[in-house]
């Protein structure tokens, strides 16, 4: 039996399997993906919110702030890209101006730090191609940009290093109470576990009503961005913001912790909880709302776009409680933004309730604080990636040339505890296929390099999820009649 299980390796799963790692507990994390970070922590904003957009009083509010400050010795213990970039509220009209100064008020009563009001001046000081019509700005220095599938592979990874056991590809079908924990039914397995952690994301309604009475609603709320080259990616200095509406905090421009331009999100109830669609109709409201932010903004320079769905509940904040008459069974539902900033601090919150369960919390001496370093070849100087190449020659073989990443980085992204398997999942830890190309060159190669290294055949590996074959067959294994007149092949 488990002491603990936490279905959903999403940036909030992969937070609390981290944190429980530091105790001696016998922790699941129970994931339906063939990869962590697969769903919502995928595809957002990557910001690091300062916090003064969350209504005071709230969790939002509260966790948003101190998850915030968690960030740089977090990132640096386990070896993440992270900038503390800054953030502007940009007011580009007249009647825009009382809203960031609201927001001020706002972000004092939530505790955030030097926090202050931009004129016009001070504003195109900092972000020169700033819109003609801005006309103020809420500064928040302590916004920052991160990788947040980067930041969950390596809190998953860290996890295992201290004795979490990850399941991939298992589905929680049904949760049963018995005397002295829960029973939950997983594929064709059963597994036993004292308390149960639901970090289920946009499925985290469903997984409550196997256990409790179904007490809130998780809606999907659809947002599409676009991602320019890099080339474009120094357009604009801090994380911008236009003035934020009922629908959210609306459309930004930002640079990407690695060097690319980031735009979006719009924002679209739906209804499918796995509609991950971008629309031409979309794409082009970003485009154009983002031109009112920022002139000059390049079309041509887009490399790729992809949508996110946000796991939005009608309470309107977090849900981080004890299910009503499910005793320790744990809700951790409706993390919608700020959830990737506030995750510390969700982790945190969520061991404070064990503990107050009277849960048996004993340190490990022997925690792990620091993940392996990762080597990015692209930023090492000349000299170190001689002497790196001497050790181990596959750094010396590029594969991918727009990120500069080698064999060497690919190799080691698949051995990691909580390595890679799928095409998508070396891209996300390494980023071959994240640049202008989006993989047309390098795609097959690192397919025969996850192919060699797993032991499979090249066929079975997938891009993302389980049945997105890239591969189906050697062309001279294909059937194929030439015989329809047509010229058609059939």
């Amino acid at each position: 039996m488990y002491d603990i299980a936490v279905i959903g390796a999403g940036i909030i799963g992969c937070s609390i399997a981290r944190a429980l790692s530091k105790y001696r507990l016998k922790t699941v994390l129970i994931e339906k993906e063939p990869d962590v970070a697969n769903c919502t922590t995928k595809a957002n904003s990557a910001i690091i919110h300062a916090g003064f957009d969350a209504k005071p009083g709230t969790l939002k509010a509260k966790l948003n702030v101190l998850g915030n400050a968690a960030f740089d010795e977090l990132c640096q213990d386990l070896d993440v890209p992270f900038k503390r970039t800054g953030s502007l509220v940009v007011a580009l009209k007249d009647d825009e101006i009382p809203t960031i100064y609201k927001l001020h008020e706002q972000g004092k009563n939530n505790g955030v730090p030097a926090m202050k009001i931009m004129g016009p001046d001070e504003l195109r000081q900092i972000e020169p191609n700033i819109n003609d019509d801005a006309q103020a700005a809420l500064y928040a220095p302590t916004c920052g940009i991160i990788g947040p599938w980067e930041l969950a592979v390596a809190l998953a990874e860290n996890a295992v290093d201290n004795g979490v056991e990850i399941l991939l590809n298992s589905e929680v079908e049904n949760i049963i109470k018995v005397e002295n924990g829960y029973v939950l039914f997983v594929n064709e397995r059963n597994i036993y576990a004292k308390y149960v952690i639901n970090c289920a994301g946009l499925h985290a309604d469903e997984i409550n009503n196997m256990v409790a009475a179904p007490n809130f609603q998780i809606m999907p709320r659809r947002g599409e961005y676009n991602i320019m080259d890099k080339s474009v990616g120094k357009l604009v200095n801090t994380v911008v913001f236009q003035c934020p509406s009922k629908l959210g905090k609306g459309v930004l421009v930002s640079p990407t912790v690695h060097g690319n331009l980031l735009i979006g999100p719009n924002s679209e109830d739906i209804n499918e909880k796995d509609d991950f669609e971008t629309t031409k109709e979309g794409l082009k409201y970003i485009y154009e709302t983002a031109l009112r932010s920022v002139k000059r903004l390049p079309a041509g320079f887009v490399i790729t776009a992809f949508a996110g769905l946000r796991a939005r509940c009608e309470r309107g904040d977090f849900i981080i409680e004890e299910a009503p008459g499910a005793a320790g069974f744990i809700n951790v539902a409706g993390i919608e933004s700020p959830g990737l900033t506030a995750a510390p601090a969700i982790a945190d919150y969520v061991l404070d309730i064990l503990k107050k369960m009277q849960v048996e919390m004993v340190e490990k001496p022997d925690f792990i604080k620091k993940r392996r370093s990762v080597v990015r070849f692209n930023e090492l100087t000349n000299a170190e990636k001689q002497r790196l190449i001497e050790q181990d020659s596959r750094y010396g073989k590029i594969i991918c040339r727009c990120e500069t990443v080698t064999e060497g980085e690919i190799v080691d992204s698949i051995h990691r505890n909580a390595g890679a398997r799928t095409l998508d999942g070396v891209k996300r830890r390494v980023r071959p296929g994240s640049g202008r190309c989006q993989g047309g060159f390098c795609s097959p190669r690192v397919m025969e390099i996850i192919a060699r290294e797993l032991g499979i055949d090249i066929a079975r590996v997938v891009k993302d999820h389980p049945e997105s074959y890239i591969l189906t067959a050697q062309t001279k294994e294909l059937d194929i009649d030439n015989s329809d007149d047509s010229g058609l092949l059939t």
